[in-house]
């Protein structure tokens, strides 16, 4: 992965206080991550740096959607996604990313690559399992899903023949069991 340049917060000259940043988020980014499980996206991504004397606090925010495809049907949707995150800088003697809210930069950085934490706060918002938003109010129309409903009602005829066509000895051998 490449460092991108328009992620990389200079904090050595910001006055103390709350400072506001905002990125505009694409399939070119994710490219630098080599990451295409997206058709195309489109993710507004707010961060809040707020400057203390010891430390720095980033609060992450982003909001939009990725074109998906469906996990059922396989047909393409736009797929809203939203998330946050908190981040906690503190400066040390050496560069320690081991724990994911808190961040030790060196003393006498001057600044901050934020690109790897928009990344995973992203991938991460979207859910495991993608099912387009028709299916779940009934108003997708497709051949698959033609073909499942018409195959569910055959299943459905066959145990109610089946059920029809049991053995008698094994009825009286139920009845007994319901009997008590």
């Amino acid at each position: 992965m490449k460092q991108l340049n328009e992620y990389l917060i200079p904090f050595i000259g910001l006055k103390f206080g709350k400072h506001q940043f905002e990125y505009q988020v694409d399939n070119t980014f994710f490219a630098n991550f080599d990451y295409n499980e997206f058709e195309s996206s489109n993710i507004k991504v707010n961060v809040v740096l707020e400057k203390k004397s010891t430390l720095m606090e980033l609060t992450f925010k982003h909001k939009g959607t990725i074109h998906v495809s469906c996990d059922l049907t396989n047909e393409m949707f736009d797929l809203p996604i939203k998330g946050k995150i908190n981040l906690i800088v503190n400066f040390g003697e050496e560069f320690n990313n081991d724990n994911e809210e808190l961040l030790i930069v060196p003393h006498g950085e001057h600044q901050i690559d934020i690109s790897q934490y928009v990344y995973e706060m992203i991938v991460l918002s979207v859910p495991l399992k993608r099912v387009h938003p028709g299916i779940k109010d009934g108003s997708l129309k497709t051949p698959v899903l033609d073909k499942f409903n018409e195959l569910s009602g055959k299943n459905k005829k066959e145990e109610i023949l089946q059920e029809e066509n049991t053995d008698p000895r094994w009825d009286k051998l139920k009845k007994l069991l319901t009997d008590k």
